[in-house]
């Protein structure tokens, strides 16, 4: 027990949540920049049997933020060298390697194997068909999302609660995708977003600590703030008895939702422009601060609330800092409405770049 004497002397966690971990089986999607640090740390903490899934080779552009592999790597198998190089790390894990995608035919047969589902993928298409296995299968689902500075961490599907077809019911239509490639993300931010997610897996097998159930948490690396909202489960999400024929397995973002800077909302409010600026923040941060003019629906209600939205003129979404907004905005687009705008930077830049007197969190 020498390698895990750190952690077994912690209060609360000791000998007999280390033989949690050791007797687990986690199953991770994906060993790019979210699965490496999940992998890394879950391998170094000694959950017993770890399986990988991921079908890619190591690319340059892979090296910024994948600090397993190394530039020698190129073209490699990445779930040959992680699995190479996390025994290297603890030969005490059984890792199991399979060199496919996540698709219809083997998820099931995949997720039955294992007690926890980590989804580290980087598409759309993944997450629900992850979300919707899980569900099927019984599996607590370890959820961890990135966009450009900012990430997304929860635990779905567990002890009955909100899975993530409650926050984000229905994907965005297939065709209607921008690619990932050229969004861009801060090389660190997949390591932060990787080991929360890490953390609420031991947390989920250990029983130890708060797991975010029924919560979505938000970080944004560039200003340095957390926030954690409430989910509220939607019991149809949860009685899921089949997988969809098709899942979009290259989705990343919405062409359909254009951006808008905090100057040109300042305009269009100046002009009269007829458009509905939708606040998508929770309450609490709609009380520290927002703009008069503004529709306030917090996001996990806005989509059973859809209807108070006129359908013929523009919305532009807001919250805190532009991420939860351009979600909302994708989903929007997917309801019939033409003409969407993620207002970029949220009510921060918005107070930082047009009102001064505007109260900050």
């Amino acid at each position: 027990m020498d390698r895990y004497d750190r952690q077994t002397r912690l209060e609360g966690f000791g000998p007999e949540k280390q033989a949690l971990l050791q007797q687990a089986k986690v199953l991770v999607i994906g060993a790019g920049g979210l699965g490496i640090p999940v992998l890394q740390y879950l391998t170094a903490m000694g959950v017993g049997t770890i399986g990988i899934v991921e079908h890619d080779t190591v690319s340059i552009t892979n090296l910024q933020r994948q600090v397993l592999y190394t530039t020698a790597d190129q073209g490699m198998s990445k779930v040959k060298l992680a699995a190479t190089r996390l025994q290297q790390l603890n030969p005490e894990v059984k890792h199991i390697k399979h060199d496919t995608w996540l698709t219809t035919d083997n998820a099931l047969e995949l997720f039955r194997s294992y007690d926890v589902i980590v989804d580290c993928s980087d598409n759309f298409g993944t997450r629900y068909l992850v979300n919707d296995a899980c569900v099927i299968t019984g599996k607590p689902l370890v959820y961890g999302a990135i966009y450009k500075y900012e990430g997304q961490v929860s635990v779905f599907n567990y002890e009955n609660g909100a899975t993530y077809r409650c926050i984000f019911p229905e994907p965005p239509e297939s065709g209607e995708m921008l690619n990932c490639n050229d969004i861009g993300v801060l090389g660190v931010l997949p390591g932060i977003i990787g080991c929360y997610q890490a953390n609420e897996t031991v947390k989920v097998i250990t029983g130890i600590g708060t797991p975010l159930r029924n919560q979505l948490m938000t970080i944004d690396t560039l200003h340095n703030t957390q926030l954690v909202f409430n989910i509220t489960p939607v019991a149809a999400n949860l009685q899921l008895t089949a997988l969809q024929a098709d899942y979009e397995q290259t989705v990343c973002e919405v062409q359909g939702v254009q951006s808008l800077s905090v100057q040109q909302l300042e305009e269009w409010l100046k002009n009269g422009n007829r458009f509905t600026l939708l606040d998508v923040r929770e309450d609490d941060e709609w009380e520290i601060c927002h703009i008069p003019q503004s529709l306030h629906i917090p996001m996990a209600r806005v989509f059973q609330q859809a209807d108070k939205l006129p359908a013929d003129a523009p919305v532009a979404v807001l919250c805190h800092h532009g991420m939860r907004s351009r979600a909302v905005a994708q989903r929007l687009t997917t309801l019939g409405f033409k003409k969407v705008y993620n207002i970029e930077g949220g009510i921060h830049a918005w107070a930082s770049a047009i009102d001064d007197q505007m109260q900050t969190y």
